[in-house]
């Protein structure tokens, strides 16, 4: 629930046995890349034909033939993962200006997938394209998916620490080198559903209230326009094929995991659920005028231990939402039971994000999807 720390960079690559990783520095972008891959996310061009970004779990698929792909890219903060035919074959860290190459590959036709595994709301990652090896091409890019979904909250959507296996990640490469959000529930669930989807999750940040009262003036909805969180007033403009018919929502944990703090807005807990009901039905109102009355706006919650504020007010939110007329405002309240809480400051591992996701696979399930 917590922003995750700085770490100092650290350049790593590793490699699965099946290829192997080289990295050469000074990349220049890859002619006519922007026209080969395919991506979902929150991406902004830049004058020398990249793209940049800062929210997590972006992803950028594309094909090509030949024995070796090169991955460009100029981000010495994030980590990714790069996937060769459904498999990942390597872990970039901090990968700074260069262009990585996979090598070793059969000499046929494949499909690449680069995915950003952690959080950087300071920092901006720029990517590119995808470079084939001599003698290879890099063919068309594949084609969007006709299935969208959109998933919106904090560290629990980001996957926030989910590959730590311990609760304490001082000593074992600290918050972002235990951090995949391909591995959160709701990559998961939307790759199951081959889906393409944005994970608009910032860590600590809630509805109107962050985490232990935290930057008291911001919250959430301070940063969902933006592409780059880190540009005050940068505005994401939403191109005309993102048209999610699922939007799933998960703000509240921040709002109300922690007391009130002395010097807080709110001096009573129902002082807070007021703004927050009010603050939600506002984000609800804006994300109905953005996606048409036909989307499923997915009002999610789970239980905390202090206090059930949380879950009885997101339910009455929608309550209103439906009585008001908008059936496709709906409830899930995903049950955490049986999560081990073995990520990073007690979030959710991978074994949980896997149980999460499976809850959230029943749920959209039943619901009258027309994808």
């Amino acid at each position: 629930m917590r922003t995750p720390r700085h770490i100092p960079r650290r350049t790593l690559v590793t490699a699965a046995a099946a290829g192997l990783v080289t990295a050469a520095g000074s990349p220049a972008r890859a002619a006519g890349a922007r026209a080969r891959f395919h991506t979902a996310g929150r991406v902004k061009n830049t004058a020398d034909g990249l793209v940049q970004y800062t929210w997590p779990g972006i992803y950028f698929e594309g094909r090509f033939r030949g024995t070796g792909v090169g991955v460009v890219l100029d981000d010495s903060d994030n980590d990714y993962d790069v996937q060769i035919d459904g498999t990942t074959t390597a872990t970039l860290v901090t990968p700074g200006r260069t262009t990585s190459w996979i090598g070793g590959l059969p000499d046929t036709e494949h499909r690449v997938r680069l995915v950003k595994r952690t959080e950087s709301p300071w920092a901006v990652g720029r990517f590119g394209g995808f470079v084939a090896a001599p003698g290879g091409a890099v063919l068309a890019a594949p084609r969007a998916r006709s299935r969208q979904i959109e998933f919106i909250g904090d560290s629990f959507t980001a996957g926030y620490g989910d590959v730590a296996g311990t609760r304490d990640c001082s000593s074992n490469g600290g918050v972002n080198r235990n951090t995949n959000a391909d591995l959160a529930f709701g990559a998961l669930t939307a790759q199951r559903l081959d889906a393409d989807y944005q994970l608009n999750a910032y860590s600590g940040r809630g509805m109107v209230r962050n985490y232990n009262g935290s930057s008291p003036d911001t919250d959430f909805r301070t940063y969902y326009d933006r592409a780059l969180l880190n540009v005050d007033g940068d505005v994401w403009q939403k191109p005309h094929t993102w048209r999610p018919r699922v939007v799933v929502l998960g703000l509240g944990i921040n709002d109300f995991s922690t007391p009130l703090n002395p010097g807080e807005r709110w001096t009573t807990q129902d002082q807070l659920i007021a703004a927050y009901e009010s603050a939600y039905h506002g984000f609800l109102d804006k994300l109905r005028a953005r996606y048409g009355p036909e989307t499923f706006l997915v009002v999610s919650a789970t239980d905390l231990a202090n206090t059930t504020a949380f879950a009885e007010t997101a339910l009455r939110i929608v309550q209103e939402r439906n009585r008001r007329g908008d059936t496709r405002v709906r409830s899930w309240h995903y049950d955490g039971s049986a999560l081990d809480r073995l990520g990073c400051d007690w979030h959710p591992s991978a074994h949980d994000h896997r149980i999460i996701s499976g809850q959230l696979d029943d749920y959209l399930a039943a619901l009258p999807l027309r994808w």
